[in-house]
């Protein structure tokens, strides 16, 4: 964490007097109180050493942040592992050192900085106040700031970076995490968010220079410095007019009679969900007044989630009962996620899953396309992507339909920078998807967006009434064309690091050292991916295709029934996921059947390979 001698403005003698006993988690003590300037953490450190909890200590003080599949996150609060004031300073400081090497013009192209409006008291930390302190460290540097004068969707920094030719940006944000989270995360030049090499040099840089530079504490510097600008205006009109691209039914939404609610879950939605809709020429939705507005402790929500179903829908369901509403759309708390919830014909709300409105934004994308290209186009140079734990509905479309599907690892950052490989090579990319209510309509942010993609589904539900269709019987006839694709993904809470590798390690040696299961209760296993360590039994020389991912646990299982099952970690929370799916050809479908099997085998895949009694595992349905 660098070196440093007593800091000048602690009693070193009270130090000393307060010693851990332990060289290294002394060294760390002394570093937090001579560099962290903000009382609240600093009194939270100061009582841990008083009281005497050295482990606690441990944990907070002596490991450090690190790069996940949505960047930097963690709990609010005092430590180098958590998200506060000095840790976000450290991580800018080592962003600045690492980007000063790699562009020239990194001072005259400048940065962006966006945040949501997430906070806690206790610890005097606010997104918007660590978004001060990352301009601050930039500021101080002579680097032009794009600093959003206001809280934004967490697209819109990617779409900033693209549209100023920025060399990165940062989004404060912990998306749909709990309160008491909040996140870093960082956007390469291209609009992607940063993959390898890019997050480990970074993670260097930041430990080469740990200490606070003069000026990085001057969270005032975004008031006073010259070479701060504010992009809200500039990129708010030019995201709503490019939101038009991807409009095909003006006519139609304009005349629409379908009403819709939304709900913003306490975040930064509601302004420009209802500027998207006017850019679609659509009436505003209907928004959920307890949640519109911005709210960090998100009262009316078990959690800031919307993925977890109709438990968390109840007031924006209720509403649209009131209203006459048969669509409800949800951005989660940073507006880059969306879920939708449809009322059926008995009286009954349907909520699609992401994998369900995935197979939706893929017809309509397709055969918007297909409707409106030019003679001479060719749907081989046409491409749509997810990540390998998502349905495989795209790949069915796209072997009917003739255009190209990718598969990533998990996490949009994996979908961004491919999709940008892509467009540079003269390829035309009209959907990505991640099952967890991610996707990405068109390319003009290389990005999961829930703004788009909630006024990409009310002209889809618009169009669809015109047809006397709605989304669930849509889905259905998709369904029957390309196929049944019948997934289930859940998770279990775990918070031992230890047992989470232990389990994965068990696979790995099931029956033997280095031998995987052949099968999974009466289910025979086919074939074994591991990204953790490179292995896939598919392949002739058993290496995985997709790149070896060893920050994280992943193993996925083909199985002779034709379902696929993936374990993987969560790279935002402490979770053990499963995804499963069951993939059935077209014109071979009988629903109950499939989903019965893939009920069996999950229950299979849990008692076999999870053991949650043995090892303490709480099961979430998700």
């Amino acid at each position: 964490m660098g070196d440093c001698g007593a800091p000048e403005d602690v009693n070193s003698n009270v130090l000393v007097a307060r010693s851990t006993g332990d060289a290294q988690l002394d060294k760390a003590v002394w570093q937090w109180l001579s560099w962290d300037k903000n009382q609240k953490t600093k009194e939270q450190i100061e009582n841990l050493l008083q009281n005497g909890e050295h482990k606690e200590l441990r944990d907070r003080l002596c490991c450090r942040l690190t790069f996940g599949t949505a960047g930097l996150r963690s709990a609010m609060g005092a430590g180098f592992c958590y998200i506060n004031d000095l840790t976000v300073i450290q991580s800018t400081q080592g962003i600045y050192k690492y980007l000063e090497r790699n562009f020239s013009d990194f001072k005259q192209r400048g940065f962006v900085v966006g945040y949501d409006t997430r906070g806690q008291v206790t610890s005097n930390c606010s997104s918007k106040k660590l978004a001060k302190l990352t301009a601050a460290v930039l500021l101080a540097k002579d680097v032009l700031v794009y600093f959003f004068s206001t809280y934004v969707p967490t697209p819109f920094v990617p779409y900033a970076v693209q549209q100023l030719g920025a060399v990165a940006g940062v989004m404060i944000t912990a998306s749909h995490n709990r309160k008491e989270d909040n996140g870093y995360k960082v956007y390469w030049e291209n609009g992607a968010q940063i993959t390898s090499p890019h997050d480990k040099e970074i993670i260097k840089c930041i430990e080469e220079c740990v200490e606070p530079w003069n000026g990085s504490w001057n969270e005032n510097l975004v008031d006073t410095s010259p070479l701060r600008q504010d992009p809200l205006k500039k990129i708010c009109d030019s995201y709503m007019e490019d939101l038009t691209k991807i409009c095909y039914h003006r006519e139609l939404n304009v005349q629409s009679s379908l009403k819709f609610v939304h709900t913003s879950f306490h975040g930064v939605g509601h302004d420009y969900v209802q500027l998207a809709f006017k850019a679609f020429g659509f009436q505003p939705p209907i928004p959920v007044p307890e949640q519109k507005d911005p709210d960090p402790d998100f009262s009316t929500v078990k959690c800031p989630n919307p993925e977890e179903g109709e438990c968390v829908l109840e007031l924006s369901l209720r509403l649209a009962e009131k209203e006459g509403a048969k669509v409800v759309v949800a951005t989660d708390p940073d507006a880059d996620r969306l879920a939708v919830a449809e009322q059926q014909e008995n009286g009954c709300w349907k909520v699609f899953t992401g994998n369900e409105l995935a197979a939706l934004f893929g017809w309509w994308m397709f055969s918007r396309w297909k409707e409106n290209c030019s003679q001479d186009a060719d749907v081989k140079n046409v491409y749509m992507l997810a990540t390998t734990v998502s349905s495989k509905i795209l790949r069915a479309i796209a072997l009917k339909e003739g255009f190209h599907f990718e598969e990533t690892l998990p996490g949009f950052k994996w979908i961004g920078s491919r999709v940008k490989n892509l467009l540079d090579n003269g390829k035309e990319v009209l959907f990505a998807f991640e099952e967890s209510i991610g996707f990405m309509c068109g390319t003009s942010v290389l990005d999961k967006d829930g703004v788009s993609a909630a006024v990409v589904i009310a002209e889809m539900a618009t169009y669809l009434q015109g047809q006397s269709l709605t989304l669930a019987q849509k889905l259905v006839d998709i369904y029957e064309m390309y196929g049944y694709h019948i997934s289930k993904t859940s998770y279990f809470l775990c918070y031992d690091p230890p047992t989470i590798k232990r389990i994965f390690e068990r696979l790995r040696n099931f029956d033997d050292p280095q031998s995987y299961p052949k099968c999974c209760g009466a289910y025979n296993i086919l074939h074994v991916r591991d990204v953790t360590t490179g292995y896939d039994s598919s392949q002739l020389n058993k290496k995985s295709v997709l790149p070896v991912s060893k920050s994280s646990q992943m193993i996925t299982f083909t199985f002779q029934n034709g379902c696929v099952a993936t374990l993987r970690t969560s790279g935002t929370e402490p979770k053990i996921k499963y995804y499963a799916e069951m993939c059935a050809l077209p014109g071979h479908s009988d629903r109950s059947v499939l989903e019965e099997e893939l009920q069996k085998l999950i229950e299979a895949l849990i008692e076999n390979f999870l053991e949650p009694a043995k090892n303490g595992l709480t099961w979430r349905s998700a």
